[in-house]
């Protein structure tokens, strides 16, 4: 009998070809250091890409209302189901426990890009769009589930975190490229090209994952692994692991407070960072006059420095062992930081550059919270039941989008300025510049001007025309007659805009004062998580566990 290929023996013995190779993906080998770093990459890779394709809308908010005539709550609707759906499929993708996570992210790749490219782009009404946006948040929020579950199995404890500070640079890429695409192409594009590019960007990605994606096989993963020399002991104990025994009432072991209560707290911690991204252009378009693409290159300070501390912070937790210190440290930063984001909301003299400073702030002081956080979150599922991973992120990740719905409902019923400044600013500011000749005719002769808006045009007395042309003359009465449509507008909206921009500062002050209570409530959800304080005393758990590692592999050795 010839010996098994190095092909088959990674996916259990069954033979393969080039075709069959595009859906089994199970390795039953722990890959070497290059292909897992490969995987790892693809993973982080289909995160930002996913993210972008969801993120993108945001960014050309004004210009979708616009095209479909929405109303703002219309739009924030679409923004609310689309969570809604996205927790429920959250929960579905707990299913990547028993059907595995690789094809669940390849071919979710493939349907968003197809609904970028062609769907929302040429969607006839605002209800298509809103059933269309609906379906890519559904495979977001499987992928959300998916794709940490994918970096989990790839990386073991010591490490985890910068593996997971990757991870978590997805949605925040992905908003990093949302940003920079739109601020250097928005003056020349559509808002139907800025989703097209996204849709462009998950079709190369799909051809990547479709070729090169691949998983663990459930004895493998369903394992826990504190470091990479554990892997011969994982492969040894993979032979006598049943996969079904080991899911057997796995959600019942992950409805936990130990799981929910952390899960929750990092989704209210997050409630600045939910509004940075569907709100961040209607926040400084309404408040302080600033462009599409102004206002998203002032987001780009935030996702750059956050991405970058992501990764760092992940560096120095696996260095130390620790993850609860830091996240310490970052939360109460970020809870200063916001208070001071949240004072200088209603300080329209604040500068562009004022708030950049600050952003970068909030966005280093977040990831230094968040990376240690997705570590010990995932280290906690697995000292649970390791083999459950992706029911305890499908716990989390029906957490998180469900706060995302509810915080989205609600953002409005707080801001109530947002709506009549993002429906009606523009229309009256430009009906302002327009009619400015008749408003100073106007408002120089108000009495009389209130006499004539008491008849139509062509019923005005005689005498009360004559009055006119003799106070105002005959070119004044043209100039107010020719600017009737944008004076309409002016009578019809000017007051509920002019007291909506009188109120929009300090109504999203108070949102902002929100945050910074969810932030408050996140510190002692820290306290829940597994994992030590100190780091020698890490370290010293460390060494007994590489020493019963060996200990455990001499005896299969000495049964052998």
């Amino acid at each position: 009998m010839a010996a098994p290929t190095a092909e088959s023996a990674s996916t259990g013995g069954r033979s393969t070809t080039p075709f069959t190779r595009l859906w089994q993906r199970s390795l039953e080998h722990y890959p070497a250091t290059a292909p897992r770093y490969a995987y790892l990459a693809i993973v982080v890779l289909t995160t930002v890409v996913l993210y972008y394709q969801l993120y993108v809308q945001y960014a050309v908010a004004t210009s979708i209302i616009t095209h479909f005539g929405m109303t703002y709550r219309y739009f924030v609707t679409i923004s609310v189901i689309g969570n809604a759906v996205g927790a429920f499929a959250s929960l579905a993708a707990g299913l990547a426990d028993r059907w595995g996570r690789a094809n669940m992210v390849v071919f979710g790749l493939l349907l968003t890009a197809l609904l970028l490219l062609v769907g929302l782009p040429n969607a006839p009404d605002s209800a298509t769009y809103l059933v269309l946006f609906s379906v890519v948040s559904f495979v977001e929020g499987v992928i959300l589930v998916a794709t940490p579950a994918l970096i989990r199995d790839f990386s073991p404890q010591v490490g985890r975190a910068t593996a997971m500070g990757s991870w978590t640079m997805g949605p925040v890429l992905g908003s990093l490229v949302v940003t920079v695409v739109t601020s250097s192409t928005l003056d020349s594009s559509t808002w139907q090209q800025e989703l097209q590019y996204s849709g462009w960007a998950g079709v190369l990605l799909f051809v990547v994952a479709l070729l090169w994606l691949r998983e663990l096989a459930p004895r493998i993963r369903d394992q826990i692994m504190v470091t990479i020399r554990d892997r011969t002991l994982v492969e040894a104990r993979a032979a006598g692991l049943d996969p079904e025994t080991a899911l057997k009432g796995h959600w019942r072991q992950m409805m936990s407070p130990r799981i929910g209560l952390p899960a929750l707290g990092i989704s209210i911690f997050l409630l600045l960072y939910y509004a940075a991204v569907g709100n961040l252009v209607v926040f400084f378009s309404t408040v302080f006059g600033y462009s599409e693409q102004r206002a998203n290159a002032l987001g780009n300070w935030y996702w750059a420095f956050n991405a970058l501390t992501l990764i760092g912070i992940g560096v120095i937790s696996d260095k130390l062992r620790v993850r609860k210190p830091l996240m310490i440290i970052g939360t109460v930063g970020s809870i200063a930081a916001t208070i001071t984001f949240a004072v200088l909301t209603k300080q329209h003299d604040t500068g562009y550059y004022t708030f950049a400073a600050l952003f970068v702030a909030i966005g280093v002081l977040g990831g230094t919270a968040y990376a240690p956080w997705m570590a010990a979150f995932t280290e906690t599922v697995e000292k649970r039941n390791p083999a459950a991973t992706a029911t305890g992120l499908a716990v989390w990740g029906w957490t998180i989008r469900a706060v995302v719905a509810i915080s989205s409902l609600f953002l409005p019923l707080v801001v109530t300025s947002a709506t009549p400044l993002v429906e009606h600013g523009a229309q009256v500011a430009a009906a302002s510049v327009k009619a400015k000749p008749a408003l100073a005719v106007v408002d120089a002769h108000p009495a009389l001007f209130a006499q004539l808006a008491k008849y139509p045009p062509n019923a005005i007395p005689p005498a009360l025309m004559a009055q006119a042309v003799q106070q105002v003359g005959v070119a004044g009465l043209a100039t107010v007659q020719k600017a009737q449509p944008e004076l309409a507008v002016l009578q019809k909206y000017g007051p509920s805009v002019q007291k909506a921009s009188a109120d929009a500062a300090g109504q999203w002050q108070t949102w902002w004062w929100v945050c910074v209570g969810g932030q408050i409530l996140f510190l002692p959800c820290a306290f829940v998580l597994t994992g030590r304080w100190s780091p020698r005393k890490a370290r010293q758990d460390e060494e007994e566990h590489e020493a019963a590692v060996q200990a455990e592999l001499a005896a299969l050795r000495g049964t052998a």
